[in-house]
């Protein structure tokens, strides 16, 4: 079946199978492999991406459900050289240390409430194994605490 989409605010006219899922659409058909496959049952979070400016985990949507929508990925964020300022933050609270979970982190990150309770409770759906959370939820605390961060 033919979709068009929005990715990273390029427009994509792709073929796809009914049964492809958006994260396959992403890695391996636009190379977009910041979002990662971590368990492909929804649990770790690792491939979440923005749907029409809210965070979803991509390998639970068919690429056929983004149709006539918009997509942002990890590699949408930053401007250039420059990160975005939730990437820069966590950048400065050594908020990754392998590095696999963190564009998902980041993309559902920025779909979060200001207050630390609502970045413990909306992070819940992302594993990260190294990093013990603390330097994640102070990296979102200070992303958002700027007033010239777009989230």
């Amino acid at each position: 079946m033919r979709i068009a989409l929005s990715v990273n605010g390029r427009e994509v006219v792709a073929e796809v199978e009914p049964r492809t899922l958006l994260v396959t659409l992403l890695r391996e058909r636009l190379a977009l492999t910041g979002t990662h496959v971590g368990c492909d049952t929804g649990q770790c979070g690792a491939c979440t991406v923005h749907l029409d400016g809210r965070a979803v985990k991509s390998c639970m949507v068919l690429a056929a459900q983004a149709d006539g929508r918009h997509v942002t990925t990890v590699e949408g964020l930053a401007d250039g050289d420059t990160l975005h300022p939730m990437q820069q933050a966590f950048r400065e609270h050594h908020a990754l240390q392998c590095g696999f979970c963190t564009p998902g982190m980041v993309m559902a990150a920025l779909d979060l409430g200001a207050e630390a309770s609502d970045v413990r409770d909306g992070l819940d759906g992302n594993l990260c194994r190294c990093t013990g959370y603390q330097g994640i939820v102070e990296a979102v605390m200070a992303a958002r605490s700027r007033a010239d961060a777009p989230v």
